[in-house]
């Protein structure tokens, strides 16, 4: 028979931690509860805590969660297989994720994600075989000014391409020194689940290096500010309003930065395609 069917046998209860490892993580626990005003609200934090255990969300670890939230496992397993942040099996040292969402897509992202499926030999949520790195996409890395982008334990890889990406992963793997973009330095996955968990970073100048928002982030607030934004901004119908300054006229797709968001015809600038309703004369 099959070790995927089920016969209806519940599951023998999840080992308990080693003492020494439970007292530890007691302690931390106990710290991250007093946050909040209901002990429950802390089990995002506490997810996060038994990930940097282990590297994942065990059942030692949902059985620790509810234990210490008095809560049941299924309620707390309910949450964990909820968010894709908690991984629920073995996993890499380096979990890297490609944006595969529409803005990401469309300037490369997709092609990223399949390069790298090819080179590193694995699909979407597999490790190497050395353990070293899980690959994955991810619908958004809420960084669409930087597209393609590319996140390594949840750090900034801006503006990547397929070459930049294997080479990143190749660095990973021969554990050569490797920087984000922008952000804090890059550690390891455990720790860096403890430092979701509320934990402080307590590497030298990690904190100083996490910095604020980038360049492209903030051109918009400068453009509504009256500030010079420091890069050309295309308008939404190519010609600018009469009086406006250099930089507002017709570009074309050869000139601008990026084909991809460069003016094109649409139905309201083409008059060979109106907009509007269809009509029964249409069909017919």
């Amino acid at each position: 028979m099959s070790a995927e069917v089920s016969l209806g046998i519940p599951e023998m209860p999840a080992p308990d931690y080693p003492a020494d490892v439970r007292a530890r993580l007691e302690t931390d626990a106990r710290e991250v509860i007093a946050r909040y005003p209901g002990s429950r609200s802390a089990l995002l934090p506490l997810l996060h805590l038994v990930q940097s255990e282990e590297g994942y969300v065990t059942r030692t670890g949902i059985r620790f969660c509810a234990e210490m939230l008095d809560l049941t496992t299924a309620e707390v397993t309910a949450v964990a297989t909820f968010y894709t942040m908690y991984r629920r099996k073995p996993s890499g040292d380096y979990q890297v994720g490609v944006c595969t969402n529409t803005l990401c897509a469309v300037m490369g992202g997709d092609a990223i994600f399949d390069e790298l499926k090819q080179h590193l030999g694995v699909g979407n949520d597999e490790t190497t075989a050395d353990g070293k790195v899980t690959l994955e996409h991810i619908e958004c890395n809420a960084a669409c000014d930087y597209a393609p982008v590319v996140m390594v334990n949840w750090e900034f890889f801006d503006n990547q391409t397929p070459e930049s990406a294997k080479a990143l992963v190749d660095d990973l793997i021969a554990g050569r020194e490797v920087r984000p973009t922008r952000g804090a330095p890059l550690c390891g996955y455990k720790e860096t689940a403890r430092i979701l968990a509320g934990f402080p970073d307590e590497r030298e100048g990690a904190v100083e290096a996490s910095g604020g928002a980038g360049p492209a982030s903030l051109a918009g607030l400068k453009l509504h500010r009256g500030e010079a934004a420091g890069a050309r901004v295309v308008p939404q119908r190519a010609e600018s309003p009469a009086g406006e300054g250099a930089g507002y006229g017709p570009v074309s797709p050869a000139e601008h930065a990026s084909s991809h968001d460069a003016p094109q015809q649409s139905a309201v600038s083409d008059p060979d395609n109106p907009a509007g309703p269809v009509t029964e004369e249409d069909g017919e």
